[in-house]
């Protein structure tokens, strides 16, 4: 059982918190582990011997293995240097799907090529039981003007009117670096970054986890879709900043009575096999040839949820929050 745990970040040493979660209990598993570059953490070293960094990294890998269902994801995040060592270890223990590379460019380092991506390893803990849903970003469109950014030439009328299918090189979410999203967390991700990840690989009150929870980015993104939620963090004033954020998050991220992720008052990621019902939400072209020079939109008579992108910075209003599930009627 798993209650104890759920809807919670809890603080304390990830594996110890790890070993205490029973087998096959989490839908969803999510990593962003300290990158070992001497990043200012407040309260823990980003600085070990390569091999010790690696046989602690071997620990929590399988770790969340041993605890996601066998219809569940695990996802790790990291610079490609590092992934290359945790696939390593996963493709001993899972099954391997995709290597997302998602555009977030840094800065030149010399003498190297500049780094220009972070990936993602998605891996199944058994492929044959997998639960995947296809998903949908909208058109890229050209900065200052609503046109297609592609030209797709006499094959527009064939276009989806919301938008591409999601491959594996995401270059539509960016890194978060306005301080007025940002906390004293030196590797915070978009929490539409997270979204995606949940909308693609789990349900209603499935459970995500996420053992560097740092600021709560994972588990705020799990609650706004509806999803239980468990956090380990080593750090006591990162707990402190999570359960602050996650005291104002609603679980109200939907249109109608369908889950998608919103970012700046517009949908940025929704289940294809939702679409049917989810159009009915949005002005659409009247003719196939005007997608080319209308991007998407909300009816104006849908209510648009508040979220930490669209809130008023000065407003510290709690957010209602809709219950989900409760993860006490889960046994394992």
């Amino acid at each position: 059982m798993i209650s104890p745990y759920c809807n919670q970040i809890i603080q304390g040493d990830c594996l110890k918190s790890l070993q205490q979660i029973p087998d096959n209990s989490i839908d969803m598993t999510f990593a962003d582990p300290p990158f070992n570059l001497k990043k200012g953490y407040k309260s823990y070293r980003d600085s070990l011997a390569l091999q010790e960094y690696l046989q602690w990294c071997e620990q929590w890998i399988a770790e969340m293995v041993r605890i996601t269902k066998p219809s569940g994801a695990i996802f790790l995040h990291n610079i490609p240097k590092w992934l290359t060592y945790y696939a390593t270890f996963l493709n001993q223990r899972a099954d391997f799907k995709h290597w997302i590379s998602w555009d977030a460019p840094t800065s030149p380092m010399g003498k190297t090529l500049q780094p220009n991506h972070y990936g993602i390893l998605f891996y199944a803990k058994d492929a044959k039981q997998l639960k995947f849903y296809e998903i949908r970003y909208p058109h890229k469109r050209d900065r200052k003007s609503p046109y297609l950014l592609k030209d797709y030439g006499g094959k527009k009328s064939g276009l989806h009117p919301f938008g591409s299918l999601v491959s594996d090189i995401w270059t539509d979410i960016h890194r978060v670096k306005h301080n007025k999203y940002r906390d004293e967390h030196p590797c915070q991700l978009p929490i539409h970054l997270l979204e995606r990840l949940i909308l693609m690989t789990t349900d209603e009150a499935d459970v995500v986890l996420d053992p560097f929870s740092g600021t709560g980015t994972t588990a705020i993104a799990a609650k706004r879709l509806g999803r239980n939620y468990i956090g380990l963090e080593l750090d006591h004033d990162y707990v402190e900043i999570s359960r602050q954020k996650l005291a104002r998050v609603a679980a109200n991220s939907k249109l109608g009575d369908y889950w998608v992720s919103f970012y700046l008052d517009k949908v940025v990621t929704l289940r294809d096999n939702d679409w049917e019902y989810l159009q009915n939400f949005f002005h659409l072209p009247t003719q196939p040839e005007q997608i080319d020079a209308m991007p998407i939109r909300l009816k104006s008579t849908v209510p648009v949820p508040i979220t930490f992108e669209n809130q008023d910075s000065s407003d510290t209003t709690q957010l209602t929050a809709q219950p989900v599930q409760n993860c006490q009627t889960i046994l394992f």
